[in-house]
């Protein structure tokens, strides 16, 4: 890297900061320093950008709604009551029966499909055949029917299903997601990258409390460090479809989960649910933050995984 010093190009040498960002050590770029002088060559030391996570404060009357969205907050509650339909007859909604299974392993449990399932566990026990076979009816991947029963009984137990084949969703995928509140509005700022909108900065707020069922380990205290976490996106078309995509997957309770944090491996706390967001505001030195082209573009498909697609959740013009 070089810069204009005088009118004369000068060759630069980064300086490692006190987060230790840069890859070359401060006694590293004086030696380095030292020999480009003896050779006669200018230096000039610098420093690698500053962590910039918050935008410059923003007045009240600079705030402003995200166009084409009425309301600025969205809260969520405890999980509503599961309809009243067994696990079998959820499963078996999205199954076509196999009269004459395959040659092949149920992928579950690994057994032959023409032979009973392999599943010995609890939360089968009112299914009558161990070898009843079914093929899920949109992408056709087949299993024993028990095995997709246990399977059910071992998630959130929402009336959806997954194929744990090729992930297709089957049903409304709801998660687990605890109570808490979405903020969301426009400020007058620009994200790097984005020099020609605004900024539409999202505020998630979860306080600790106890797991319900639905949890690692219901009955038990989780945390919720780090709110509210401040996260942004550009103010424009795309930008403003992510969001509209965010507030239908905070509906469903898929936004944040309880489990255990993969930054400092604390347990039975509130942690993001594979679906990435930007919490730095003016720089990118973390990799949550912009510059990132194909950022937006990558939201939408993680969204995608979990049945969050704008031609199903979108209204259309």
């Amino acid at each position: 890297m070089t810069v204009i010093k005088h009118g004369r190009p000068v060759p630069t040498v980064p300086v490692k900061n006190l987060n230790g960002s840069s890859p070359v050590h401060p006694a590293l770029a004086g030696i380095t320093g030292i020999l480009m002088s003896a050779a006669g060559l200018p230096v000039c030391l610098t420093r690698p950008p500053k962590l910039v996570l918050h935008p410059p404060p923003v007045s009240k009357s600079d705030i402003k709604p995200v166009p084409g969205l009425g309301h600025c907050c969205r809260k969520t509650t405890k999980k509503q009551a599961r309809k009243g339909k067994t696990p079998e007859e959820v499963v078996k909604r999205y199954l076509h029966k196999v009269r004459n299974p395959p040659e092949e392993d149920c992928t579950i449990c690994m057994e032959a499909l023409a032979g009973p399932s392999g599943y010995k566990g609890p939360g089968v026990g009112g299914i009558s055949r161990a070898e009843s076979v079914g093929r899920l009816a949109q992408c056709g991947h087949q299993y024993h029917l028990q095995c997709l029963v246990a399977m059910y009984n071992n998630g959130n137990k929402d009336g959806s299903l997954q194929c744990p084949t090729c992930k297709t969703i089957y049903g409304v995928k709801t998660g687990n997601q605890p109570p808490g509140k979405m903020e969301y509005h426009v400020i007058p700022h620009s994200l790097p990258g984005h020099p020609d909108c605004k900024t539409i900065r999202i505020i998630y707020n979860i306080p600790p409390g106890i797991q319900g069922p639905e949890h690692p380990n219901p009955g038990k205290p989780f945390t919720a460090r780090g709110f509210p976490r401040h996260c942004y996106l550009p103010d424009s078309e795309k930008g403003r479809k992510v969001l509209r995509l965010l507030l239908v997957a905070w509906d469903r309770r898929l936004i944040f989960s309880v489990g255990t944090s993969s930054t400092t491996g604390e347990s039975d706390t509130v942690i993001w649910n594979e679906v990435h967001h930007k919490t730095e505001f003016g720089s990118n030195l973390t990799g949550h933050g912009y510059p990132d082209l194909g950022h937006l573009d990558n939201v939408l498909e993680e969204l995608r995984a979990q049945g969050i697609t704008e031609e199903e959740c979108l209204p259309r013009d």
